[in-house]
């Protein structure tokens, strides 16, 4: 009698903000070898399953529960060696990797992760923009408004805003009215630029709105944006047109370090 066989790996790999030629490298190779793939239809252009062979098992997960995802996933590693979940953005990223990984651990199934590009991301390279600048912030906060899913003590964003850093606001754009409420009473002015992106990387349906905390949720309406968006607030927003910028110390001539001597004095 022969041995059972021993089940292929799944691959949770991120699909990243929605264009397929932002998958990594690695992921479109693994797609390009799966067995089965189980992608989030509702979120992930179909499109991003145009690397899978002919002959690979695909499954749209969006009428899926969890169980019913992590059931068919165990049933196409005991077929396949190469099982790919693609999920949106990065899969530790707002998504359900944990819930779906225990499972797999009980079953004796070997898994791992391929990370991805994230909408957050995605979206300030559309608009051209920086989350960070010297002196001005270096920090980011990657968060969302309260909704369904409540936020844990100390997380909601008037409190994180209070820091006035760069804030990548994910999954709230039909909260847009708590955002403002949130970030004037942790003290950002009216006219505190902010950046939406709808659907950003995603050849011929991304849309780019910048406007004010006061203004933003009336100029989001204007170009029906309600799903799908990332709210970026920073006080770096709009550098590129600012009359100076405190330069990096990194290449500043007068500045040494250990691949570099400094050939300036500074003044």
């Amino acid at each position: 009698m022969s041995a059972e066989r021993t089940p292929g790996t799944i691959w949770f790999v991120g699909a990243g903000p929605g264009d397929p030629d932002l998958i990594t490298v690695k992921g479109r190779k693994l797609l390009e070898g799966a067995g089965a793939v189980l992608f989030a239809g509702s979120l992930v252009d179909k499109a991003a399953t145009q690397f899978a062979p002919k002959t690979c098992e695909i499954r749209d997960s969006k009428d899926m529960t969890l169980d019913e995802m992590t059931d068919w996933l165990i049933a196409q590693a005991r077929q396949h060696k190469t099982v790919v979940r693609l999920q949106t953005g990065d899969p530790g990223l707002y998504g359900a990797l944990i819930e779906m990984t225990r499972p797999l651990t009980a079953a004796g199934i070997e898994w791992a992760v391929v990370p991805g590009v994230s909408s957050a991301m995605a979206s300030m390279a559309a608009a051209g923009e920086t989350l960070t600048l010297p002196e001005v912030t270096q920090t980011v906060i990657l968060t969302r408004v309260a909704g369904r899913t409540p936020m844990p003590p100390g997380e909601e964003l008037e409190a994180l805003a209070a820091h006035k850093t760069t804030l990548c606001i994910y999954l709230s754009i039909t909260l847009l009215h708590k955002v403002q409420e949130a970030l004037l009473a942790a003290g950002w002015a009216e006219d505190s630029p902010i950046l939406v992106v709808q659907k950003a990387s995603w050849p011929g349906e991304e849309k780019i709105v910048r406007g004010t905390i006061k203004d933003i949720k009336r100029k989001c309406q204007d170009e029906k944006i309600a799903s799908q968006a990332m709210i970026v607030a920073s006080p770096t927003l709009g550098a590129a047109d600012w009359p100076d910028l405190i330069r990096s110390k990194l290449y500043d001539p007068t500045f040494t370090h250990r691949f570099r001597k400094a050939t300036e004095k500074p003044q």
